[in-house]
């Protein structure tokens, strides 16, 4: 089978599964959760986007792997990560222009993950790398999408005696 085929099954099958764990288990447990308190958690997986600076790690990579896509993969997920960290410390604290920050994290970082996978000539390349998009990026993408649900939605209105967590 083809590397492509491979990654592009991995990729799929990945999504998959991370859908069906955040639909079923992940979902119905935040909704526990007050609006910033669940963005915050959705959040905080991107935190360790910085390991996509790996890509810059020669060993790691196959020789080569294009340095467009290494370059772009690596600075794109690190400063995704400081975004999300941001994000992260001002939903957490309440203020006021959390959720524009979280907004233009979850653009940039999305944005940034499907620039990366359109790039299908870094694929035989990967080398070790080659779970950053096959099972991280998966997680990654899903929580976006999760994001973005919570973002247009906004905040719900309190209900009497709503006791929903503020995490």
């Amino acid at each position: 089978m083809p590397l492509e085929a491979i990654f592009g099954l991995q990729l799929i099958f990945s999504i998959v599964v991370v859908s069906v764990i955040a639909r079923v288990y992940i979902a119905p447990w935040l909704s526990g959760f007050a609006h910033h308190a669940a963005l915050a958690i959705l959040v905080l997986p991107h935190t360790i986007r910085h390991i996509g600076m790996s890509f810059q790690v020669p060993g790691l990579v196959g020789d080569a792997l294009p340095s467009d896509f290494a370059a772009a993969a690596a600075y794109g997920d690190l400063a995704s990560a400081v975004f999300a960290l941001l994000a992260f410390l001002l939903l957490r604290s309440g203020a006021s222009v959390a959720i524009g920050f979280a907004w233009i994290f979850n653009l940039f970082g999305f944005i940034d993950l499907v620039n990366a996978l359109r790039q299908a000539e870094a694929i035989p390349q990967l080398g070790v790398t080659w779970f950053i998009p096959t099972f991280i990026v998966p997680v990654l993408l899903v929580t976006h999408v999760m994001i973005f649900a919570r973002l247009i939605r906004g905040a719900p209105t309190a209900q009497p005696g709503s006791t929903a967590q503020t995490g």
